[in-house]
C-alpha cells in the first residue's frame, strides 16, 4: 500500500473511530473536518468520496491484521496459545477501549446498505481471517493440541462468530469482562487439556 500523508492518516484514524462508535453513516466528512481541524476539501483531495476513504480503510485494515497475525504466528507457535493470544488482543482492545469492536464485524453487519466496493473489503477481510484461523485449527488438530467436532473451516467460521459476538454482547452490557466470559468456553472446548 503507498505511503499516506500524515493528514490522510489522520482521516483515517478518524473515520475508523467514527466507524466503531456508530457505523458507516455514523459520520461525515463535516464531523471528521471538526475533529481534526481541517476543511472538508482537505478530506476530499484525499479521499474524494466517503467510499474511497472507507475502502482504503479497510485494506489497511486488512493490511494490518496480515502482518499482525504473522507477527504472533512467529512468537507464539502452538495453535491453543496462538487462539489465547488472538482473542487476548481482542479482550485487551475492550477494556482498554483503544478498539472495542472489529471494523469489518460492525460494517458486516450494514453489508446491504454499504456501497459496493466497501461490501467487498469487508468480506475479503472475513474470508482472510477464516482462512487464517481455519489454518490454525488444521495444525491443531494435525498435532492433536486441539480438539475438534467438526471441519477446521466450520471450526474457524465458530470461533469467528463467538469473538464477534462476545463482543457485540460486551458492548451491549457495557461490561468487558463479558468478552472473556463467552469466549473461555470456546476455548476450553477445543483445548480440553489445558484445564
Amino acid at each position: 500500500m503507498s505511503k499516506l500523508s500524515n493528514t490522510a492518516d489522520e482521516i483515517l484514524a478518524a473515520a475508523r473511530t467514527f466507524i466503531v462508535s456508530g457505523g458507516y453513516n455514523g459520520f461525515s466528512y463535516a464531523d471528521i473536518a471538526e475533529v481534526i481541524g481541517i476543511r472538508k476539501a482537505s478530506i476530499h483531495h484525499h479521499f474524494p468520496s466517503k467510499a474511497d476513504l472507507v475502502q482504503t480503510l479497510l485494506k489497511r485494515y486488512l493490511d494490518d491484521a496480515v502482518t499482525g497475525l504473522g507477527g504472533l504466528e512467529r512468537n507464539v507457535p502452538e495453535p491453543p496459545e496462538l487462539l489465547r493470544a488472538y482473542a487476548g488482543i481482542w479482550a485487551r482492545c475492550i477494556e482498554d477501549s483503544s478498539m472495542p469492536f472489529c471494523v469489518c464485524a460492525l460494517l458486516a453487519s450494514e453489508l446491504p446498505a454499504l456501497p459496493p466496493e466497501v461490501g467487498l473489503e469487508v468480506r475479503a477481510y472475513f474470508r482472510f481471517l477464516s482462512k487464517w484461523l481455519a489454518d490454525v485449527i488444521a495444525r491443531g488438530a494435525e498435532t492433536g493440541t486441539l480438539v475438534i467436532s467438526a471441519s477446521p473451516r466450520v471450526e474457524a467460521e465458530a470461533f469467528m462468530a463467538t469473538v464477534h459476538g462476545a463482543m457485540l454482547s460486551a458492548r451491549a452490557y457495557g461490561d468487558v469482562l463479558t468478552f472473556g466470559m463467552i469466549l473461555t468456553p470456546t476455548l476450553r472446548k477445543l483445548n480440553p487439556a489445558a484445564d
